[in-house]
Parts: structure tokens; C-alpha cells; sequence
């Protein structure tokens, strides 16, 4: 890790530990993994979990089918609390805009889906685990 800046914060930290951090990913191993399988781009290059990012830097990822892209503001020591970790980056208008569009589709989707009239039961649960691959 380099040098703390100072304000107290170090000046950059290892792309897969800054993920964490920020609470893109649940861990650091799912990151370093998403690095490494080369879905994570800073400033539109592939990298690998080692490289360092630094403020102002441009990072890009897959979010499930969703793009999802901002612009490193901080880097912070540890993982600490959800609000301290968004101050961190700052998404870009475009990604926001299609976090926004899927959240609309995805909400008028779960609308337009049938429901049954009552809960299954035992054999019915059995039956869409069955169906959704969990068993």
C-alpha cells in the first residue's frame, strides 16, 4: 500500500481491495476473481487484482447484464459503513441511467407475472426447485 495522503488516507490502494471497500463486491475474493476474469476495466484497459488505482481513475464492470461505471473520488483504509464507502465514487450519469432503466423493467416484469392464489405447499416448493435447478 503507498503512502498515506494527508488528509490520513492513503493515496491508492490494489483495484480488487478498493472494490471491497467500496462495497461493490461482497468480498475480496469475488472481486479479485471478477478482475482477473477481465470484467473489471480501469480507464478502458483490462488489469489484473495488483493494479493500483488512484483517484480519478475510471472504473467499469458488469453488474449482472447492467453496465455499471464510475470515477474513483477516494480510497479509503478499510471497509467501513455503506455511506462512508459511496463517497468513495461517483457514477457516471449514463450508468445511473441504466441502473434506473433495468430497475423500471425488472419492476414492470415482476407486474405483468402470474401469481398463484395461494402459497405452494410442500410439493409444489419441491417442484420450482426442481424447475429453477436447486435441487
Amino acid at each position: 500500500m503507498s503512502e498515506p495522503a494527508a488528509s490520513g488516507h492513503p493515496a491508492s490502494a490494489r483495484i480488487d481491495r478498493w472494490l471491497f471497500a467500496v462495497r461493490l463486491f461482497k468480498s475480496r475474493s469475488l472481486a479479485a476473481q471478477a478482475v482477473s476474469g477481465g470484467r473489471v476495466h480501469v480507464n478502458g484497459a483490462r488489469v489484473k487484482p495488483a493494479h493500483e488505482v488512484r483517484p480519478g481513475d475510471r472504473v467499469s464492470f458488469a453488474r449482472g447484464t447492467v453496465q455499471f461505471e464510475c470515477a474513483v473520488a477516494g480510497v479509503p483504509q478499510r471497509r467501513g459503513p455503506a455511506a462512508a464507502a459511496a463517497r468513495c465514487y461517483e457514477e457516471t450519469p449514463a450508468s445511473a441511467a441504466r441502473g434506473a432503466e433495468f430497475a423500471t423493467r425488472m419492476k414492470l416484469a415482476a407486474g405483468l407475472t402470474p401469481r398463484p392464489r395461494q402459497r405452494p405447499d410442500k410439493h409444489d416448493r419441491r417442484l420450482l426447485r426442481r424447475l429453477r435447478g436447486r435441487i
